[in-house]
């Protein structure tokens, strides 16, 4: 589990507006906590495209549109990743990288 993949993820439970059932999910926490610990940090991702949202990132995921929600971002155990289904692409991954910063970085 790498930085920046793609991983199929079963995110029920889940309580309130948080985003449910299995989805894709992109890994955000760096690649030395991937390994070490049991849980990783994604943010999910959605078919269901809002271009105007700044708050989302579109991608492409195994050949299809869609959003990575960054105002979904949260900790999940690495037992809840079921298989691997892609990689961002690097101009895709730098974006992430830009967006997370502007979201939740030092202002």
């Amino acid at each position: 589990m790498n930085r920046y993949d793609i991983w199929l993820a079963r995110l029920d439970p889940v309580q309130g507006s948080e985003m449910g059932k299995t989805r894709p999910v992109v890994i955000v926490s760096d690649d030395l906590r991937n390994r070490l610990l049991q849980t990783v940090v994604v943010c999910p991702l959605t078919s269901q495209l809002h271009p105007q949202w700044r708050s989302r990132l579109p991608v492409r995921c195994a050949g299809k549109p869609a959003e990575v929600a960054v105002d979904q971002i949260r900790v999940l155990s690495r037992a809840r990743l079921t298989r691997k289904m892609d990689h961002l692409k690097d101009a895709e991954a730098e974006a992430l990288r830009q967006l997370l910063f502007e979201m939740y970085g030092q202002p």
